[in-house]
């Protein structure tokens, strides 16, 4: 990637930039083409892509020796400096990826750190020192965590872009020649549901500057307060997301992969602390691809695939907020592939 990395960016301080089913461990077989559910079939409403498929892994074991084995089937691309994007969430939060999970799995990944930026929000981690003092709270102190945007931001353009020509991230980003997005897929406030994509899309940008720019804020500067009613919301905000997202993807190239960990699985993401609701769907296992459109399709078709009676409070969640256009904005920038084989390593 050398050089025409160089050439992809624009750097900037902060104030520069002023105002994204069945296998053995010996031989893994295609199980399905896709999950026969509701959400495999038609559910963005949009046109399915036709022709190839992505490789999906699946593992209903939510541990750190099945992270691992799922990680090593996707790491091809994944070398030098690597960036290990984590939600590692507010204060005390109950739904947080477990610690000595991500720790067993970072210490197989040389080179590695986890890295985050500071939220726009007001709560425990808008300032970088008060995101370490949560990062000691909450045990992530194994390995070295990153702020990326403790000294400032990027501008990293966006290809075809559905509105946002490029976005401001933190401008550690480019010290990475790798990034393994290991995401809590859940709910989310504004995106319905919060996968590999939102992961990247909100939580690469900075706190300053790229976040207010994906949540598409209609005054000049961020209010202290997430106030719904300046920012931009459903289909619009799916679309910032996704432009975001595909910042850095494209930065990463093949050098980018996607774990998502089904579990926990509250209506609320890992920035609501203590306050999120507590799930009502059970836990469903750990998915691993290449492709962050199929591993978030995956990821959505399993849900809707679950009983009534469990995936209510989560489907609802994601479709008032018109979180399915989250597919939606990312097969339209062709960031990946809705049609996948679920492989399983069980």
């Amino acid at each position: 990637m050398g050089i025409s990395r160089r050439d992809f960016v624009k750097l900037a301080g902060s104030a520069a930039v002023g105002a994204a089913l069945s296998a053995s461990i010996g031989g893994v077989e295609k199980v399905l083409a896709q999950a026969p559910v509701i959400g495999s079939t038609d559910v963005t409403g949009g046109a399915r892509t036709v022709g190839s498929t992505a490789k999906v892994y699946f593992t209903k074991q939510i541990d750190a020796d099945h992270l691992i084995r799922l990680y090593d089937k996707i790491d091809e691309g994944i070398y030098g400096k690597v960036a290990i994007k984590l939600h590692t969430g507010e204060q005390h939060g109950p739904n947080i990826l477990p610690r000595d999970m991500v720790k067993a799995f970072q210490a197989k990944v040389p080179d590695s750190a986890i890295v985050e930026t500071n939220t726009m929000y007001t709560g425990d981690r808008n300032t970088t020192e008060k995101h370490r003092k949560t990062l000691e709270v909450n045990g992530w102190t194994f390995c070295p965590v990153d702020i990326m945007d403790e000294d400032g931001a990027v501008m990293l353009p966006v290809r075809n872009a559905l509105h946002l020509k490029e976005v401001s991230m933190g401008s550690h980003i480019v010290n990475y020649d790798s990034m393994i997005v290991l995401t809590h897929f859940k709910g989310h406030a504004m995106g319905g549901f919060g996968g590999s994509l939102k992961n990247i899309a909100i939580g690469c940008a900075d706190g300053k500057i790229g976040k207010h720019m994906v949540h598409g804020f209609k005054k000049p500067t961020a209010p202290e307060g997430a106030d719904w009613n300046e920012m931009d919301t459903k289909d619009l905000f799916m679309e910032n997301m996704a432009d975001s997202g595909k910042a850095t993807v494209d930065y990463f190239g093949k050098h980018i992969i996607y774990l998502n960990v089904l579990r926990r699985m509250s209506v609320d993401c890992d920035c609501a602390g203590v306050r999120a609701a507590e799930p009502t769907i059970s836990d469903i296992g750990i998915l691993a691809s290449t492709d962050i459109l199929a591993i978030d399709q995956a990821s959505v078709d399993l849900v809707y695939e679950k009983p009534e009676n469990e995936k209510h409070d989560l489907v609802e969640r994601i479709e008032s907020r018109h979180g399915l256009h989250q597919l939606d904005a990312m097969r339209k920038l062709k960031m990946g592939n809705d049609k996948y084989e679920l492989i399983s390593l069980d």
